[in-house]
């Protein structure tokens, strides 16, 4: 009987490996240097700067329009998230008729509604302006109220309106932080903060008495047509070889 020989079966070839991709690392943006970590300015340093704003612009004004303290309330409490100019564009016409709490009472909230419509949230603005003119007459005899905590309770009126009206008013040494402040302060270095109360009393500590009465009327014109949010003119900016930001192009 012939012997029966089995071929082996063939092999099969072996599977290659997939290999592995190779993982590189992402390059990371170099950190921010912290404002913190900067150097804090002099106070030579900080009197050069207001002395240069002081140069510049010896009577900064407020661009909001008004005709008297009560006005300058009102147009303060509209210009919460809105623009000056629009604010302004509004209360030209409104203060020829309503430049006191009584007058804005008897205009009435519909009547307000109509010349400040263009403002945004103007239904709330409409409803607080006369709801604080009531108050006015009410508890401070038709005049506005010289005191931080007075205004603050009017309705609609915040911190910064009281400090904008005790400043423009009266005189008062107050800072007023909006969000140009806000930028200028912690973009500099002069009062890094991260609350616009934190930004205003850095700003009250270092600031010299003799430059207070106009300072946050200079801060907030440099932060609008200078220090701009999103791409500052740092070839024109006086102070520029003072600042402290870490990204100026000069």
């Amino acid at each position: 009987m012939a012997k029966i020989t089995r071929k082996p079966a063939p092999r099969k070839a072996p599977v290659p490996k997939k290999k592995a991709k190779a993982t590189v690392a992402r390059p990371r943006a170099p950190a921010k240097k912290s404002l913190k970590a900067i150097k804090p300015w002099t106070p030579a340093e900080i009197h050069e700067v207001f002395s240069r704003f002081r140069k510049a612009n010896p009577e900064p004004k407020g661009e909001l329009e008004h005709v008297n303290p009560f006005t300058l309330l009102v147009a303060v409490v509209l210009s919460a998230q809105a623009t000056d100019a629009g604010v302004n564009k509004a209360t030209r016409e409104l203060f020829k008729v309503a430049d006191t709490p009584q007058k804005m009472l008897d205009l009435g909230e519909e009547s307000l509604r109509e010349y400040i419509k263009t403002i945004g949230l103007y239904r709330t603005k409409a409803k607080n302006v006369i709801a604080l003119s009531a108050k006015v007459l009410s508890e401070f005899g038709g005049k506005v109220p010289r005191t931080r905590a007075e205004i603050e309770s009017l309705p609609g009126a915040g911190r910064k309106t009281a400090n904008v009206v005790l400043n423009m008013a009266f005189g008062e040494h107050t800072m007023a932080v909006d969000t140009h402040v806000f930028r200028v302060g912690n973009r500099t270095g002069l009062a890094p903060g991260k609350t616009p109360l934190e930004v205003e009393l850095g700003l009250e500590k270092v600031i010299p008495a003799e430059f207070m009465l106009h300072a946050h009327h200079w801060l907030i014109l440099h932060g609008r047509y200078t220090c701009l949010a999103r791409k500052p003119r740092c070839e024109v900016c006086l102070i520029n070889d003072l600042c402290r930001w870490p990204e100026k192009t000069v």
